[in-house]
């Protein structure tokens, strides 16, 4: 069997007294897109922060592509290709849409971005495919923060993908947008994982995005992961149904 791309293990973090996650550990394979549910405060988010550390566990491993990174800086996670698109969109909001990508590629480049020198040329042919392939090389030359907001998630994923990513985390990636253009979203980031043979992780509440686009679900309750399986599998399990819809506090 060929080794997890991320493997989880034993992870905990504490706030006080609060086991925001508890014992945590999982393996996704390469290629996988793999979804993480549960009612608000199962520990979700705080989970996938863990993973890129965003926040610093209280104990336990990350290891992605095997190697530990679980004192890496975010950065440093990142350029090893593990990006993460957050539910509120992390863009520049007074720069173009060519720019927003550009200063991506200049980063995975591990080059210094000079808002003065740097030219539109550079590294066009680049920016270019990236927009190309989540639909908005129309829209290059637009000011990012005008952008509906369809479209700011789509420029989201741009800057994740110039990147490189060899595993890349979504936080609810269907949230804010209409039900046609979260379907449209998802079905973009399934054949982006497969054109780029890149594996993905996301947290999402809509349930029918889930059960039609993931191909395992792993479900989490009060800080544990309490279930994993096929859509299918997660769908028929009583004990998962009542877990959650037993609710919980505010993530």
């Amino acid at each position: 069997m060929s080794q997890p791309i991320l493997k989880v293990e034993n992870l905990n973090r504490y706030f006080g007294a609060l086991h925001a996650v508890n014992n945590v550990s999982f393996d996704v394979p390469k290629g996988q897109v793999r979804a993480i549910i549960g009612p608000n405060g199962a520990g979700k988010s705080t989970l996938m922060d863990l993973i890129c550390n965003r926040t610093t566990p209280s104990s336990g491993k990350v290891i992605f592509n095997g190697e530990d990174i679980t004192a890496r800086p975010p950065y440093e996670i990142v350029r090893r290709g593990l990006c993460k698109c957050f539910q509120i969109t992390q863009i520049f909001q007074n720069l173009t849409v060519y720019e927003n990508v550009q200063i991506a590629r200049i980063n995975k480049n591990k080059k210094t971005y000079f808002f003065r020198y740097v030219r539109d040329s550079y590294l066009k042919d680049e920016v270019e495919h990236f927009l190309s392939l989540v639909g908005i090389q129309d829209k290059m030359n637009e000011i990012a923060g005008y952008l509906s907001y369809g479209d700011q998630r789509r420029l989201d994923i741009a800057i994740a993908l110039a990147m490189e990513p060899q595993l890349l985390i979504l936080d609810e990636p269907a949230a804010g947008v209409s039900r046609e253009e979260a379907h449209n979203l998802m079905n973009l980031i399934r054949q982006l994982g497969e054109k780029q043979h890149m594996t993905m992780l996301f947290i999402e509440h809509d349930m029918d995005i889930v059960f039609n686009y993931a191909d395992v679900i792993s479900v989490m309750r009060k800080g544990e992961m309490i279930a994993t399986g096929t859509p299918e599998n997660i769908k028929n399990n009583k004990f998962v149904q009542e877990a959650y819809l037993g609710g919980g506090s505010n993530e």
